[in-house]
């Protein structure tokens, strides 16, 4: 006799899961996250006050895991999430891809848009989002500035008379101009706030000791306008630490006020000039990747003038939930006190009493 197989159990990620997870990496074309190595950084960093903590869910079937999916909240508030991750056995992507995404839509309580960036090129994970809600909000191209465009940008001499390196004090400065450099339909979705640009000291001495570990160094910066007391530019810069006679590969965010679209030539000289002062014996072999949106048409021309190379293009998806809240009359109404006060009323009139007190 043979009993019926038990359905799909979705659960958080523990460690003993590792191994079957790397499993699924391995038939998986596109290259993904290191799962154990964010595993181990998530344990170490649970302790910490940071609301930002991702989280994992694996599908199982018959006590074999088939799927696993890792999300993460994007701003501070917790109202935009993030779909980080999302990797299917063949043959169950629809089925249980769509049960491991809509098992975070209902446990993810304080999420009110969902997001995911998918490769162009990964037809079936597009269908599953597609599927389940996510509809496109914008193109994501990668570019890669090869070495010898860099050596060509390091010989301009930027003017950037108010370049200041960020702090906290700074958070305004940067909520506005992230908020002018992108259109009305994006900036609702991500919902920043101030607070996101804000950073604990804690939480910024553990990033900064888990870079050093990782052999990287973050160096970021953002022009002052002083006539309009406000910030029209700022970069995040991902310098990768190896060899000095080994290429490295590094990264860069970039963020443009678009009345200042001039800024571009100066920015990337500034941050070609950086890579070369903190890499002088590579700086040869090393190249610089940064992301543009198809909103942002003057970054994509510049760099097409200067000769970057389109590295990889992904589709920005999102999606908005609604949880529904259960309608609960109040108390008093039901209790229907008309009735109830009728009840504890007499059933015969009263028969006045004896009158104590002397006539005046």
């Amino acid at each position: 006799m043979e009993f019926p197989a038990p359905g799909v159990v979705i659960r958080p990620l523990q460690h003993r899961d590792l191994t079957q997870i790397a499993q699924l990496h391995q038939s998986e074309t596109e290259p993904g996250l290191d799962i154990e190595e964010w595993f181990g950084l998530v344990r170490r960093a649970s302790w910490l006050p940071w609301q930002r903590v991702s989280q994992a869910y694996v599908g199982e079937v018959n006590g074999e895991i088939l799927g696993y999916i890792l999300v993460l909240p994007v701003n501070e508030s917790r109202t935009t999430w993030r779909v980080q991750q999302i990797v299917v056995a063949p043959g169950h992507l629809y089925s249980l891809g769509s049960q491991l995404i809509r098992h975070c839509l209902e446990c993810c309580w304080e999420a009110r848009m969902w997001l995911a960036e998918v490769e162009e090129q990964a037809r079936d994970t597009i269908a599953l989002c597609r599927q389940n809600g996510f509809q496109p909000l914008a193109h994501l191209t990668t570019w890669v500035i090869p070495a010898p465009v860099l050596l060509a940008l390091q010989e301009h001499s930027p003017s950037l008379p108010n370049l200041y390196p960020i702090g906290n004090v700074d958070a305004p400065l940067l909520y506005q101009l992230e908020n002018a450099a992108m259109p009305p339909q994006i900036r609702q979705v991500y919902d920043w706030g101030v607070q996101d640009f804000r950073h604990n000291p804690l939480i910024k001495f553990w990033h900064h000791s888990q870079l050093f570990l990782s052999q990287r160094q973050e160096i970021t910066g953002y022009v002052y306008e002083t006539q309009r007391k406000a910030a029209i530019a700022s970069f995040h810069l991902l310098l990768q630490r190896v060899k000095d006679d080994q290429g490295a590969t590094h990264q860069l965010q970039l963020t443009v006020h678009p009345a200042y679209t001039w800024l571009y030539p100066e920015m990337i000289a500034q941050v070609a000039q950086i890579v070369a002062r903190h890499r002088p014996l590579a700086k040869t072999q090393d190249t610089l990747t940064l992301v543009s949106a198809d909103y942002q048409p003057e970054r994509e021309d510049y760099l097409e003038k200067i000769g970057a190379m389109r590295a990889g293009q992904k589709i920005l998806l999102a999606r908005s939930v609604w949880h529904k809240v259960r309608e609960t009359k109040p108390v008093l109404e039901g209790l229907q006190l008309s009735r109830v006060l009728s009840s504890l009323q007499p059933a015969q009139k009263p028969v006045p009493g004896r009158i104590e007190a002397e006539p005046e």
